[in-house]
């Protein structure tokens, strides 16, 4: 008896799962993506570069889509960063800047390049934080977190639904 309990069992979870897929359902023609250098309107210095290999990165270890060039793509992610913000983040009881919060905006738009259509297309800003009596390398670290906020949220829309 509970042989067959354990054979009913494996059917029941074998059938179950065995229709589910990591690929799209909605856009099941999509399998790769190409991800250009980053464009920037900013005056910061080597953010594109970041950001960029930041997304490839977030796809890299994702896995769902197979990142490749613009010829061979299935789909086409651009992104342009339209601005960096420094803000006043919290302040010591003394009324002095404790640390800065920088924000990041960035423009980007997804595209199903067999179809010819914009999957997604929207304006995402992230911010990190920064002690600004640590110094320039603080700053850095600063927009590190931002960068990895914004390339996770571009993985997230682009194969959500997925």
């Amino acid at each position: 008896m509970s042989c067959f309990l354990l054979v009913t069992l494996f059917y029941i979870i074998q059938f179950s799962c065995g229709a589910y897929s990591f690929s799209s359902s909605t856009l099941p023609h999509i399998k790769t993506v190409a991800i250009p250098l980053f464009q920037d309107q900013t005056s910061e210095f080597g953010i594109k570069e970041e950001l960029t290999d930041q997304v490839i990165d977030e796809f890299t270890r994702d896995n769902t889509l197979r990142i490749t060039d613009r010829r061979s793509a299935d789909s086409l992610l651009e992104g342009t960063i339209i601005r960096v913000d420094d803000r006043a983040g919290a302040f010591t009881s003394a009324e002095e800047v404790e640390n800065i919060q920088i924000f990041i905006t960035v423009k980007v738009k997804y595209q199903d390049l067999k179809k010819r259509k914009t999957i997604w297309e929207e304006e995402i800003t992230q911010w990190g934080t920064f002690d600004p009596a640590e110094g320039p390398e603080s700053r850095q670290n600063g927009i590190e977190e931002a960068v990895e906020k914004i390339a996770s949220e571009i993985l997230n829309k682009s194969v959500s639904g997925w």
